[in-house]
């Protein structure tokens, strides 16, 4: 495969999903260090400064602390400046590691080469970010359809995230902006009608 040449600044967790990224696409890549990225304000400018130039994208594991940590990037930016991507939650352990992490899932550095690739590769261009950005799926459809403000929406939006392979337990805006990347609103009503 053909190394992308991606535009967008890219946010990961640690430096081997950097190491990993590299080998699939040419772009600028951060890591966090983790949950360094609550001690280092620094570091948080810096990406809150490249934000402001053009949006970015924001890649960090499917588990808890992924997370945490991309909840903490996104309070910091506007919505509209970041691109949200998601792994999907597969189990297993990294070949460096003696063992699978806390919750048994892969991290970005874990995850298939193609899998990245393909994630990656509408980003080539601005026109896939445009596109989400015009996307008309909104809260209102969301509420609607049963995956906000109602008994069982969580249970909803982690059956329509299951459909899309993406992971459980994403927030309702999360999950929003991850379908308004990768859906149209048709397909997206499409999904909605059998979960």
């Amino acid at each position: 495969m053909e190394k992308l040449k991606i535009p967008y600044t890219i946010i990961v967790e640690g430096k081997y999903d950097r190491l990993k990224l590299l080998n699939i696409c040419e772009a600028r890549i951060i890591a966090t260090d983790g949950f360094g990225i609550f001690k280092k304000n620094e570091k948080l400018a810096l990406i809150r400064k490249l934000a402001e130039k053009m949006p970015i994208i924001l890649l960090t594991d499917s588990d808890g602390a992924g997370k945490v940590i991309r909840s903490h990037i996104a309070s910091a930016i506007p919505a509209n400046r970041i691109i949200q991507l998601y792994t999907p939650q597969i189990k297993g352990k990294e070949r460096r590691k003696t063992e699978a992490s806390a919750e048994g899932f892969l991290g970005v550095e874990g995850i298939e080469n193609k899998l990245l690739y393909d994630l990656l590769s509408p980003y080539e261009d601005e026109s896939a970010y445009l596109a989400a950005q015009e996307n008309p799926i909104s809260k209102a459809d969301f509420y609607e359809d049963g995956l906000m403000g109602k008994e069982d929406s969580t249970r909803r939006r982690d059956a329509l995230a299951k459909r899309l392979g993406l992971p459980c337990g994403m927030t309702s805006n999360a999950l929003l902006s991850a379908i308004k990347l990768i859906c149209s609103y048709e397909e997206y009503k499409e999904l909605v009608k059998g979960i």
